[in-house]
């Protein structure tokens, strides 16, 4: 009986002892009160090192955080605009026959690059040939008419004069005379008409370019001026590219337009990763649309390597222009916190200070910054997560220790040399 309640009472104190010592584990690892403000942005500090009492912080460590850093340059920075464009065509034309008849010849290929001229198809030309003989003959009867007439009018004029004739007989000459050159005048312009018709059975390219697929075959009796075209022929070279601008940013755009600069304007595909063409601002619209409060543009591209198809959608980007010697931050050291735009600078110490920044254009890889940022400043790309006003960070990647090639300057361009695309924020940040 004793040696049983020895027992009870040594396993009570065994579990009084773990249960003390998993307070006390609890006590030492529960997180300290801190007496610095949070950093800005919301985000709580950590890694601050040792907290009031003389217990660590709740996961605080005391080393140097490792971050990735990189200078702010001074260089020029191409301002672009982007928008969805839509390619067309200088000019289109739906090619018909202009006169009746069995279609006998097609010259072209579908696909086939032509000329203004370019002998397309033929109509059978046989009807139009003997319409021709027969207007023709019909000329060539009356003017033998006239000259009788005209004969007759110099004989009786010869008469009249030695008082021979009446007057009215003259006078019924001179009238049959001027009957028969309206007649003539008239078989002539038959003539001509049978002449048009006929050349009108060769049907030829109005304008250069290229052409579609057909869309009538050969033995088709064809109607003039038929709905159903023989085929469509579209001027790619050059051709156009229509895209809008919002009316925020047509300040610069209309400026530098009106006082003749070539803006450039590039064409990249639908996945904005390849350069299609390149070209210039050709014209403009002469009203902003009220439904969207844009304004319609057209680029104008040469288009010799036929990379443009019309109906084709490209993705525009428009150099309004470029901003010479500017303070340029890298992106993605810039953060965002309820306090406005900010980012983390290295100092010598290797110790971090929160600097707020006034930030203007961006290209997604670079940011012009108005305020809070000099040439030389060390800004924290990756390990922000963790940092706050002093902390000490170990720096294992500074870009600014890279060497550069010769001539090797910033102007926001991505791993290809093709400009990235800058979109103007217009209003500096907080």
């Amino acid at each position: 009986m004793q040696a049983s309640k020895s027992r009870s009472l040594h396993r009570w104190l065994i579990g009084l002892l773990v249960l003390l010592l998993v307070a006390a584990l609890a006590w030492w690892q529960w997180p300290a009160p801190s007496t610095h403000k949070e950093a800005i942005g919301g985000r709580p500090g950590r890694g601050a090192g040792m907290g009031m009492g003389g217990r660590p912080g709740f996961g605080a460590s005391a080393d140097p955080v490792p971050v990735r850093v990189e200078p702010v340059r001074i260089g020029d920075f191409p301002l672009y605009y982007k928008a969805l464009g839509t390619v067309t065509a200088t000019n289109t034309v739906n090619v018909r026959s202009r006169v009746a008849g069995e279609l006998v010849k097609i010259n072209f290929k579908e696909g086939q690059q032509v000329k203004a001229g370019d002998l397309l198809a033929e109509i059978d030309p046989r009807p139009y040939r003997i319409a021709l003989q027969q207007a023709e003959g019909t000329l060539a009867q009356n003017q033998a008419q006239l000259k009788n007439a005209q004969v007759d009018l110099a004989r009786y004029k010869g008469l009249y004069a030695e008082d021979s004739i009446a007057k009215q007989t003259l006078d019924t000459a001179e009238a049959q005379v001027g009957q028969f050159l309206g007649l003539v005048k008239t078989n002539q312009a038959q003539v001509n008409d049978a002449r048009l018709n006929l050349e009108f059975t060769q049907i030829r390219a109005p304008i250069g370019g290229r052409v579609g697929l057909r869309q009538l075959d050969l033995g088709n009796l064809v109607a003039a001026n038929d709905t159903t075209a023989l085929v469509v022929i579209t001027q790619t070279e050059p051709i156009n590219v229509v895209f809008t601008l919002p009316e925020t940013q047509l300040d610069i755009v209309l400026a530098r337009y009106r006082s003749g600069v070539a803006l450039p304007v590039e064409a990249w595909d639908r996945g904005d990763q390849a350069l299609q063409a390149t070209g210039v601002l050709g014209s403009l619209d002469n009203q902003i649309d009220t439904t969207t409060g844009t304004l319609k543009f057209k680029g104008l591209f040469q288009n010799k390597d036929g990379s443009l198809f019309p109906n084709q959608f490209v993705n525009v980007r428009l150099l309004a222009d470029t901003l010479k010697q500017v303070v340029l931050a890298p992106a993605a050291a810039i953060q965002f916190g309820n306090d406005g735009t900010f980012a983390y600078v290295v100092n010598q110490d290797s110790t971090v200070s929160i600097r707020k920044l006034k930030v203007g254009s961006s290209d997604g890889e670079h940011s012009v910054i108005l305020d809070g940022l000099a040439a030389g400043d060390r800004l924290v790309l990756e390990g922000t997560d963790r940092l706050r006003e002093g902390t000490k960070v170990d720096v294992v990647e500074d870009s600014s220790q890279v060497p550069t090639t010769p001539g090797q300057h910033l102007q926001g361009q991505d791993a290809k040399g093709s400009a990235q695309v800058g979109e103007s924020s217009g209003k500096a940040g907080a």
